[in-house]
Parts: C-alpha cells; sequence; structure tokens
C-alpha cells in the first residue's frame, strides 16, 4: 500500500488505500485515474495467500529483502516461508497488523523516511503496482537503489506491454464512497528501460508469471 506525506514532493496521501485494508468484504474497489478511467483492485487476493504467480519473485529473493508497501502482507509471508529474511513496510497501521498476524515481520514506515538497514539489502520489492507509489517511477526506483547492499536488485511488477505509463492525481472509489486523491503512476513493461536507466538501474530481465509481468534490475 502506497506511503508518504503530502508535504513531501514525491509523496502520496497514505489514507488512499485505507478502505480496502480495512473491510475486504464491502465490495467493489476501484482504483480511478487522472482520465476518469477506473481498474479494478484485488482487494480480496491482497488478503489471501501469496498466488502461484508470485513465486518466481519469491524464487529471486536468495538475500534479505525488503518488501515496500507490503499491505496486507501476503509476499512478506510467503518470503519468509520460503526461510527469507523478509521486513515488510508499510504507511498503514492496519497493514503492519494484517503482516505480523501471518507471522512476518513489519514495520510502521514511509518508505522515503529511514529505514532499517538501509544500504544493505540484498533485494526490494515493489509489488501490486507499488511503482505507483509517491507518482513518480524515477524517484522512488532511485529510492529503493539506495536501500540496496551490494549486487542489490529491485523486483517490481509492471503493466503489460503496450499499457503505457501515467503519472498523476488518482483515488479510490468504492460504491459512493471516494477517498482521498493522492499522486500515483503506472509503468508498462517497455517504458521501465528509460526509467530504470534515470534512476541509476539496469533491466536484467522482464518475465511474465500467468498474467502478470515482472521485472528484475540490478545496479549496473
Amino acid at each position: 500500500m502506497p506511503a508518504g506525506d503530502a508535504g513531501r514532493g514525491a509523496a502520496v496521501s497514505g489514507d488512499g488505500f485505507a478502505p480496502a485494508l480495512r473491510d475486504r468484504a464491502a465490495g467493489a474497489y476501484w482504483l480511478v485515474g487522472p482520465d476518469g478511467l477506473r481498474s479494478r483492485l484485488p482487494v480480496r487476493r491482497w488478503h489471501g495467500a501469496a498466488e502461484v504467480t508470485t513465486a518466481p519473485v519469491v524464487a529471486r529473493c536468495v538475500g534479505p529483502t525488503l518488501d515496500l508497501g507490503c499491505g496486507p502482507g501476503r509476499l512478506t509471508a510467503a518470503l519468509t516461508r520460503a526461510g527469507t529474511t523478509a521486513l515488510g513496510v508499510d504507511v498503514s497501521a492496519r497493514a503492519v497488523a494484517l503482516t505480523r498476524a501471518r507471522g512476518a515481520v513489519a514495520v510502521r514506515a514511509d518508505l522515503f523516511d529511514p529505514l532499517p538497514a538501509e544500504g544493505r539489502w540484498a533485494h526490494v520489492v515493489l509489488l501490486d503496482g507499488n511503482i505507483g507509489i509517491g507518482g513518480d517511477p524515477v524517484a522512488l526506483l532511485s529510492r529503493c537503489r539506495s536501500l540496496l547492499g551490494p549486487a542489490g536488485t529491485v523486483l517490481v511488477e509492471l503493466d503489460p506491454p503496450g499499457a503505457g505509463s501515467w503519472q498523476g492525481l488518482a483515488h479510490v472509489l468504492s460504491g459512493r464512497d471516494r477517498g482521498p486523491v493522492f499522486r500515483w503512476a503506472r509503468l508498462d513493461t517497455e517504458a521501465v528501460h528509460d526509467t530504470a536507466a534515470r534512476a541509476g538501474l539496469a533491466v536484467r530481465e522482464v518475465f511474465r508469471a500467468g498474467r502478470r509481468w515482472f521485472a528484475e534490475l540490478p545496479a549496473p
């Protein structure tokens, strides 16, 4: 889930996704972008167990791993079960509580603020659209790079080829309830190359699992 403080340039409202964390059975949740188009949020998936499609990501995490915007913690828990030292990070107290209830470790923090073991993580993970955190993928990936140790990588979920990219204001809609506006972004498998380079990262591999797309980004 997104983190941030509206007073910071790359930040995003920490309350934007809060309703989807509170109640997974409350109906459909939609992310509404700056053009008014909406995409359904997979809230039930977030609250469930880690899907088979996350297995290739888990397999690539062979050292201490930071799960940024961990939400209810299904990936942090999967990493922990796989024997990986993993830490979930989320601005939401509810998300942290849900992650800990799964038996995983999580801290409540804004990812742009100081975090434990900066510069020593083997991997940083951004799943479920979390490349959008802060509304500036270059700034976000630059921050991720600063968290990595030598030979570390960022593992990021992307939109499919041809989906393009955008940055702007978004909000979550559920029925007639509209959440607060926050900065958000989308990035596809083609746009990631230039974005990664601008953040001081390379693209080692773009890979697909089911209908989902991911990339592995090492520091060059």
